[in-house]
């Protein structure tokens, strides 16, 4: 009998982003941003294989996933695949599995999707190896990923600081929101080269508290994001339109999104964006994440 297990793997939006000037050694900028999951993930399936086995990994698109691109990259490159090599190194032992990657976030989306396959896949081998890991070791392996894996090991709402490494929970906001998913790819490295042409800002972390408190949403990297994807400055003002709301970019784009006052008028202006702009978009509503279930198969 074989332990298996099923983790979800949910987006994140960026609903307050400061970003600060890069760090003259590392490059890297650091932020202060409010982030919260959302209901819109990936599925990720893991079976834990006999000890000696060697581990197999399969990724491919969800049957309802919006936006599809080639998954032409090599699969020790996959943020999955890599955290499954960090905690290996990191308990000094072989863990072999058998991965199953299903997709529904699109790439390039500045929805953490690959950040969370990765904290999806550290959770899984918590479980499944009964490693018994806490929190701070997960995020501690979680860091050296890359910049949302931290937050994404427990995910809910939370304040996330430094160069991600940082994560101090809030309270799990009551909103529902439309998530727009335009063909538009805004690449990470991209996006914050132009952040820094454009002037890098500098980290207000006071923003932040305030937009958590219920003052105004925004990011930082909103002009690099549109700046790249010169697409999205008319496709926000067609949602705005449409939506008569306020439209925002999620981390480093392309995702646009609007806040919502109910699930009932996030599933009717999602609907209304994509019959009148013919661009996928799909109502979500933040969730915390609740830990898969193990369960033994032949």
């Amino acid at each position: 009998m074989r332990r298996h297990t099923s983790e979800p793997a949910p987006a994140k939006v960026n609903l307050a982003l400061s970003v600060g000037p890069p760090d003259v050694t590392s490059g890297l900028h650091p932020i202060n941003s409010w982030m919260v999951t959302v209901d819109f993930a990936d599925e990720l399936a893991v079976t834990r294989l006999d000890e000696g086995s060697i581990s197999r990994y399969a990724i491919d698109w969800h049957e309802d996933a919006h936006r599809r691109a080639d998954i032409n990259w090599r699969l020790t490159d996959d943020l999955a695949v890599r955290a499954h090599h960090a905690m290996e190194r990191y308990t000094g032992r072989q863990l072999p599995v058998q991965m199953r990657l299903r997709k529904r976030i699109p790439l390039g989306a500045g929805l953490g999707g690959g950040s969370s396959n990765a904290a999806a896949m550290l959770r899984a081998l918590d479980c499944l190896f009964e490693l018994r890991m806490g929190d701070d070791a997960l995020r501690h392996i979680a860091a050296s990923i890359g910049s949302d894996v931290a937050f994404l090991v427990r995910g809910g709402s939370a304040l996330v600081s430094g160069y991600g490494e940082r994560v101090e929970p809030v309270d799990l906001p009551a909103f529902s929101a439309v998530l727009v998913l335009p063909e538009a790819h805004c690449p990470t490295g991209a996006v914050y080269g132009r952040f820094d042409a454009l002037g890098s800002g500098t980290l207000d972390s006071s923003a932040v508290n305030s937009a958590v408190a219920g003052g105004r949403l925004f990011n930082d990297l909103a002009p690099a994001a549109m700046d790249e994807a010169p697409v999205l400055r008319s496709l926000a003002d067609e949602v705005a339109s449409t939506s008569g709301r306020d439209v925002h970019v999620s981390g480093s784009g392309s995702t646009l999104f609007v806040v919502c006052d109910t699930p009932l008028e996030a599933g009717a202006i999602a609907t209304a964006i994509t019959e009148r702009h013919g661009v996928p978009s799909v109502p979500v509503k933040p969730m915390s994440i609740d830990r898969g279930l193990v369960e033994t198969i032949d």
